[in-house]
């Protein structure tokens, strides 16, 4: 059956093409499997709670008519600011408006928040662009640049938030830099989220579409409810599609955990356990709690542009299993710095179990993608990522901010894979992990946190090794979990260029993790990482009776890692055991990113450079399996990956050149 929406509807109707619904959630509440429910152009200013799930072969789909033309926004038109002083307007709100949830009441907060400052979930916007929150109301007159902001000039556009208590009214004073709000769009946001079940197994149900925006979400840290302004919550098998996704306060898509009462924000409400413990609590729970393959995760994420979000892009925590994050444009996410904390980046999954990421362009974010915990199955292929750092070296992080890159991956025991990906911020790929192949890739950053940020220096002096679960293979049930003895990486036939002077490193610390600067461009920060072939010496594999007590020092050391194949330039270091490697430091070698109008091409001469040199084609048997899941790299059904395939999808020849192009004709517009 179709079901009909049209806000333009001169009344409520009953989902008929005669006789639409005025609204959305009216009709979330009719459809059925197999329903399709059609929705008119408009601004629907409502929260969408679908009541019924759909079966997998019987969906249920909401469609935007027209492509965005549709729009569900948590937001209200603010009309009616009285001028109160010099750039500054004031607008007041009767706190009955917001029901039980209130965004300017509301604070930020919870489990690896950091960010010293007040900030509240609402947010006032200035034709679709968020403003800033200042402490006080004297900073909001002022209107200064805000210091740690990635985009200074619209950093002055403020607003301060005051309640009235005797006329319980929301009192909003807002900076908008000489501006009369009355004859500009101005909207507050008011609702908690657009588009997600207030219960959980609500399955298969496709959102196509539509723009989505303006949500005052909530603090999404991994053991605690992750809501966004859309999300399956707890759910199974959903597609989002071709829409539009801004303007969220925290988290945009939310593929993540559900509401535990038990293990909520746990540190931060009871403190006296650790937030890394109550994690792995989360882990053990969500066996409990259903989080099988059988009945979570399975999403598609798909040609969805996604921005201006100001914790995550996409968050998920053990709801994002087995899903596909695929062809999707995410940008500007965090670039006002507001928030600080450990669950910042265009995409942040933990217990990415057999996802697929993939085609995605990801720029101008604190992160690119942070996989933390268990990227067990996780491949990230195909990717552009680009300008995923502050936009210059002056600008300060902010207190309790994460130092940026392109790709994360924190403490897991992999398999993981990251192959044929253009990688041209500042740092490429930070391994705070093990269990990593790295293949194909185009490398303008470098590596770094190799051998390091799995322990925590606690104010003793003393080291804290973090232990996390691994699983069965291309399963949610736990098999084991482990410390980090760091290695197990493989990395093979890569492009790295210095493009950036070294400066002196130094060990920093991220979240109290001691993570390990480099700057050095290559493979040379694996020179103390042994070859397989001296790592399993001390083993002794041919005595029918080892002594156990001999070897536990070396159960506890360093693993083997495989380099080969890869080609430096301008300086850039190789392991200093690999045999099989491209080096030319002179030409320099460049890769310039052009865009125009929305479209991308890359210039470089590295591949004039390499003037035919050549390796081996790497798959899944060449690479392995991971050392302490012992799972292969290889697809989620199990079978061999033939890394025969570039960037754009084209076939190379027997003999590969390394990056992630099989030749210089393919480097083409992007």
């Amino acid at each position: 059956m179709i079901i009909y929406v049209d806000i333009h509807a001169c009344r409520d109707g009953n989902g008929t093409e005669q006789s639409p619904f005025k609204h959305i959630n009216d009709a979330a509440q009719a459809a059925k499997p197999g329903d399709e429910v059609i929705v008119a152009p408009g601004i629907y200013r409502e929260y969408v709670n679908p009541l019924h799930a759909g079966l997998e072969t019987k969906r249920i789909t909401y469609r935007s008519r027209v492509p965005l033309g549709a729009v569900i926004t948590g937001a209200e038109k603010a009309i009616g600011w009285k001028h109160y002083k010099g750039n500054v307007w004031v607008f007041r709100v009767n706190n009955n408006t917001f029901g039980n949830y209130n965004p300017y009441t509301t604070l930020i907060k919870g489990d690896w928040y950091f960010g010293p400052f007040v900030r509240h979930t609402g947010a006032v916007y200035l034709n679709d662009r968020q403003l800033y929150e200042t402490q006080t109301l004297e900073e909001c007159l002022e209107g200064n640049v805000y210091i740690h902001s990635w985009e200074p000039e619209w950093s002055v556009y403020k607003w301060y938030t005051e309640q009235d208590t005797e006329k319980n009214e929301t009192v909003i004073y807002a900076n908008f830099q000489g501006k009369d709000p009355n004859e500009e769009d101005v909207d507050i946001s008011v609702r908690r989220n657009c588009f997600m079940p207030s219960k959980t197994g609500v399955d298969y149900i496709t959102v196509s579409g539509f723009d989505i925006n303006k949500a005052a979400t909530t603090w999404a840290p991994p053991a605690a409810y992750q809501d966004g302004m859309i999300g399956p919550h707890w759910s199974k098998g959903w597609i989002i599609e071709d829409c539009e996704i801004s303007n969220s306060k925290c988290c945009g898509i939310s593929l993540g955990k559900y509401y535990d009462p038990e293990n909520d924000h746990y540190f931060t409400n009871r403190h006296v356990k650790s937030a890394t413990q109550m994690e792995r609590d989360a882990v053990c729970r969500g066996q409990y709690h259903g989080w099988t393959k059988e009945r979570i995760g399975s999403h598609i994420v798909r040609r969805c542009h996604i921005h201006h979000c100001e914790q995550t892009g996409i968050v998920g925590r053990l709801g994002c299993v087995f899903s596909t994050i695929e062809d999707n444009h995410i940008h500007h996410i965090n670039c006002m710095q507001e928030l600080a904390g450990a669950e910042v980046a265009g995409i942040k999954l933990h217990a990415a179990i057999d996802v697929t990421m993939r085609r995605n362009h990801i720029h101008h974010t604190t992160m690119g993608i942070w996989c933390d915990w268990e990227a067990q199955g996780t491949r990230i292929t195909q990717n552009l990522f680009h300008d995923n750092n502050a936009p210059s070296e002056n600008i300060p992080l902010v207190p309790g901010g994460m130092s940026s890159c392109d790709v994360f991956v924190e403490v897991s025991h992999g398999p993981t894979l990251i192959d044929n990906n253009i990688s041209l911020s500042r740092i490429s790929f930070k391994l705070a992990s093990q269990g990593c192949a790295i293949v194909h890739n185009l490398c303008l950053g470098p590596l770094s946190s190799i051998g390091s940020g799995s322990d925590m220096l606690l104010a003793n002096g003393t080291m804290a090794p973090r232990y996390t679960p691994y699983h069965i293979p291309h399963r949610t049930e736990v098999a084991g979990m482990m410390t980090f003895l760091h290695g197990d990486d493989r990395i093979y036939n890569n492009i790295f260029i210095q493009n950036w002077p070294v400066k002196p490193t130094e060990t920093k610390e991220d979240m109290g993790f001691i993570m390990r600067d480099n700057q050095i461009q290559g493979t040379s920060v694996f020179d103390d990482f042994p070859t397989y072939e001296e790592w399993i010496v001390p083993f002794e594999l041919d005595n029918p009776q080892p002594d156990m007590f001999t070897m536990q020092d070396h159960h506890f050391g360093k693993l083997p890692v495989w380099v080969s194949g890869n080609a430096y330039f301008n300086g850039a270091k190789s392991w200093k055991q690999e045999t099989d490697k491209y080096t030319l430091d002179t030409p320099k070698a460049y890769v310039t990113l052009i865009e125009k109008d929305g479209s991308y091409t890359i210039e470089t001469n590295v591949y004039d450079l390499l003037d035919g040199w050549s390796t081996g084609i790497i798959n899944s048997d060449v690479l392995g399996k991971a050392f302490e899941p012992e799972q292969r790299f290889e697809n989620p059904d199990g079978s061999t990956i033939v890394f025969n395939r570039d960037f754009c999808g084209n076939l190379r020849s027997l003999n590969a050149i390394p990056g992630p192009f099989a030749n210089a004709a393919a480097v083409i517009d992007l």
